[in-house]
């Protein structure tokens, strides 16, 4: 039977299974609107959902390049290159924010500098989970603050 209710049961069935894949597609897009915000925090879902997209359309791009004849021999393609060089300052913005999300200052992202240990280093640094609470560059963006301080258990009366 086709009523309007189950029509409607259909349609939110479907609006939910789209909403994951909106979601995660929106990290993507939230970190190029604020592609030269250095301030505040960043997820840890914020920083890896930026990169997985980021690798995704990089390889996709090189493909591209590939099959339209415009990759050089040792280098990236003409499209891949313009979209790294578009996605600079948003990626410095998500990885400075994430390390602010740890507690630690942006200049920590030239660590990457030395090489191996400070990519091995950098790498610990944005899967640790966020300090909870405020911290000096801003309050939590997962919304969870400090645990209160646990009070002391009261003694048992017999």
């Amino acid at each position: 039977m086709l009523d309007g209710t189950a029509h409607s049961r259909n349609g939110l069935a479907r609006n939910r299974k789209q909403q994951p894949k909106e979601r995660e597609m929106n990290w993507y897009i939230s970190v190029l609107k604020k592609y030269a915000v250095f301030s505040g925090r960043a997820q840890r879902k914020e920083y890896w959902m930026f990169t997985l997209f980021s690798l995704i359309i990089s390889i996709v791009l090189s493909l591209l390049d590939g099959i339209l004849g415009f990759s050089s021999e040792g280098g990236y393609g003409l499209l891949n290159s313009l979209y790294m060089l578009a996605i600079l300052l948003p990626s410095f913005g998500v990885a400075i924010r994430r390390l602010h999300d740890t507690n630690r200052s942006g200049w920590w992202l030239l660590i990457v500098l030395i090489p191996l240990i400070g990519a091995i280093v950098l790498l610990v640094f944005f899967v640790q989970d966020s300090q909870p609470g405020e911290n000096r560059f801003g309050s939590n963006p997962k919304g969870v603050s400090a645990a209160p301080p646990a009070a002391p258990a009261a003694p048992v009366v017999s």
